[in-house]
């Protein structure tokens, strides 16, 4: 068994699509060589700022003889499918196919065989196919080239069993093919020369050695423990931030960390605003002190290593920090000579959608959004917290139009609470402004605040409803105004407050409830819950209190688990289907069924013990649903197993010389279809 071993070296690949690059060029490589009939017993890809590399192992050295059959379609199908069939299979005419009776019909078949030889001939064009076919989210051509690549490639190292392989990348035009070859280039500035290699293992020794860490898991790993220590010993904590973390390792091959310091007079300035600016423009690290306060501290990973310790470097990226944050300061004196109040007739000018008006029109239907939720949250519903709310939403927009988020938009929100306070407005209405955009993402906190719930709430709930008043709902995948992003947002927001909102009292559209259930029931499948159950409790209908559907839900689910509710379940299903085959064959029995049998009808000692069965558990389930005790509902349909199994060991339904002994006792199949589907669509549950 020999190694493939590929590394395509370039000009800085952008950090946000090194990985995705390795694992699209892995997957085509690995796909070509499945295609050409090659077995392997492993694939690894890497990248770093300005290479990506592929080891494959376990590749047989040579191919063996390869047959295979494909059939084609029946003997006499249209020319189209026959000529489809040849171009797939590669034969000149249906004379180099086989006509076979399949016991079906007659039908074509192709043999195709395929020639064995070395490996390494097949393998220069599977690599120059998955060059060609990565899918860059953007790519350029270079000097006289027509070729597209993300940026100018350098060199390809291709070697199959330590050999280099045949093949070169012709970029087009006056310029000249890059060939493959063993020679590759270590750091950009602490190594010098081409280096040659032999395989993966060698390739991995050199480049460390010339200061290349291949791996970005080792580099993160490198950064996060360099940093880690210097916080430690500066007294400071790291920040997380996983996806700068991701960034940086995809800038440096030879990670340094370094420890600078926030000039003094800085600190004043708000710390997401300190955060986002170093984060942003410089892609520093926040430090953090024993008190969770932000740090007069930052981390710098270099890509080099100094010859005084970092000490220039440390300098130089302070002086930059200093007038980045200097910009900041202005904007944060400046913004606040400027009441939020006045900041709103700039709204008008703004244009939310060309179909919806302006902000300002927006806010506008926030605040009367605001107005009528309050009334449905504890702590907002009163008339001066409703009045509080309403401001709120009055002023939740203002901040758009500061300089600070014209600077920085992921502000919007946390400055308008900042200008707020210092405008002395109450904590509470600051809080609102701040909070009305969360909760931004699954991870994120979900507002618990009175006015916060409110505001973050209407925020959400115009943008779904205006959406879908002009048509613009999601498709498929397309979702431009992040309409799915909202519904969950209400969701989480309604159900981790346990809101009594009645939705459907703000949706004009009967499918914008269909689609909350959608959503509802993607959050709650990610949450264990199981998907026909959701499904079984939503085909009740008229349900807009989520709190109450999920009651249900986890009540059905939990019953469902034991094995009275297994068994009841069985028992549903054979009465159900009973009822159901027999309305199909008469389309008028499912208006005979309806009701309860009579009692003069049960002639059996089993029917009758159903039918009080039945009688006990409607005297029970209907007070328990009504005062929301889901779980003592389900309980009490546990008392209808043994009943229902004695019924089906001794009784026959289908008595076919008394017809009304039969309309009777379907009639009683009919009630534990009922009285069962008062709680949730047990049809929906798989078995």
């Amino acid at each position: 068994m020999a190694e493939l071993f590929l590394e395509l070296l370039s000009e800085e690949i952008p950090a946000r699509m090194q990985a995705r690059a390795a694992d699209d060029f892995q997957r085509l490589v690995c796909d070509g060589l499945k295609a050409a009939g090659l077995t392997f017993t492993g694939a690894r890809a890497f990248a770093t700022p300005r290479r990506l590399a592929l080891v494959v192992d376990g590749l047989p050295a040579a191919r063996a003889d390869v047959s295979e059959e494909r059939r084609g379609p029946r003997v006499g199908a249209p020319d189209q499918a026959v000529q489809g069939f040849l171009k797939a299979t590669g034969l000149a005419s249906l004379d180099q196919a086989e006509k076979r009776d399949t016991g079906k019909g007659e039908f074509w078949f192709a043999v195709i065989s395929r020639k064995g030889g070395p490996t390494a001939d097949a393998l220069p064009g599977i690599v120059e196919a998955a060059m060609k076919a990565l899918p860059w989210p953007k790519s350029m051509k270079w000097g006289s080239g027509t070729m597209t690549w993300v940026r100018p490639l350098h060199a390809i190292v291709a070697l199959f069993d330590g050999k280099v392989l045949q093949g070169e990348i012709a970029p087009g035009g006056k310029m000249a093919p890059v060939r493959f070859g063993d020679t590759t280039r270590g750091h950009r500035f602490l190594s010098k020369g081409d280096i040659q290699v032999t395989g993966f293992a060698d390739y991995v020794a050199k480049l460390r050695a010339a200061h290349v860490i291949l791996d970005p898991a080792e580099r993160k790993q490198i950064i996060r423990d360099g940093a880690g220590r210097l916080c430690t010993d500066a007294g400071v904590t790291l920040r997380p931030d996983e996806a700068l973390l991701d960034e940086v390792a995809g800038l440096v091959e030879w990670p340094v960390p370094l420890l600078g310091t926030i000039d003094a007079q800085f600190m004043g300035v708000p710390p997401e605003v300190l955060i986002v600016s170093m984060k942003t423009h410089q892609r520093y690290f926040a430090t953090t002190t024993k008190g969770a306060a932000l740090a007069n501290r930052f981390v710098v990973v270099a890509n080099n290593v100094a010859r005084d310790g970092g000490a220039t470097i440390v300098d130089g990226n302070e002086r930059v920090l200093r007038a980045r944050l200097s910009d900041a300061k202005f904007f944060w004196d400046q913004d606040r000579k400027v009441r939020l109040e006045e900041r709103l007739p700039v709204l008008k000018d703004i244009v939310f959608h060309a179909r919806l008006g302006s902000q300002a029109d927006r806010v506008t239907r926030i605040e009367i959004l605001a107005d009528k939720l309050a009334r449905f949250v504890p702590g907002a519903d009163k008339a001066d917290q409703r009045a509080q709310a309403i401001l709120a939403a009055h002023l939740c927009k203002a901040d758009l139009v500061s300089g600070m988020v014209g600077e920085f938009p992921e502000l919007q929100g946390v400055m308008g609470r900042y200008y707020a306070l210092e405008e002395k407005l109450p904590a509470p209405i600051a809080d609102a402004i701040g909070d009305h955009y969360a909760p931004a993402g699954p991870n994120d906190r979900c507002p618990s605040a009175p006015l916060s719930i409110v505001v973050a709430l209407a925020d959400k709930l115009d943008t779904l409803t205006s959406f879908w008043a002009i048509g613009e709902k999601p498709t498929g995948s397309r979702d431009p105004f992040a309409l799915r992003r909202a519904a969950l947002g209400i969701i989480r927001i309604v159900v981790e407050n346990r809101l009594r909102l009645p939705l459907k009292s703000f949706f004009q559209a009967d499918d914008l409830m269909a689609f909350f259930a959608d959503r509802l029931k993607v959050q709650m499948r990610e949450k264990g819950v199981r998907h026909d159950v959701v499904d079984a409790v939503l085909a009740l209908g008229g349900e807009d209190d989520l709190v109450r559907l999920l009651a249900r839900v986890e009540a059905v689910q939990s019953f469902l688990g034991t094995e009275a509710g297994r068994n009841l379940l069985t028992a549903y299903g054979r009465a159900a289907n009973i009822v159901r085959a027999e309305e199909k064959k008469d389309k008028t029995l499912a208006a005979q069924v309806a009701g309860a049998p009579q009692a003069a009808l049960l002639e059996q000692a089993e029917e009758k013990a159903v039918a009080a069965a039945l009688a006990e558990l409607e005297r029970g389930v209907k007070p328990a649903l009504q005062r929301e005790d889901f779980a003592g509902a389900m309980k009490a349909f546990a008392g209808l197993r043994g009943p229902i199994d004695a019924f089906f060991e001794k009784v026959t339904v289908n008595v076919t010389d008394k017809p009304d002994l039969r309309l009777n006792r379907l009639k009683l199949l009919n009630q534990i279809r009922a009285t069962m589907d008062s709680v949730a669509d047990f049809s929906r549950i798989e078995g």
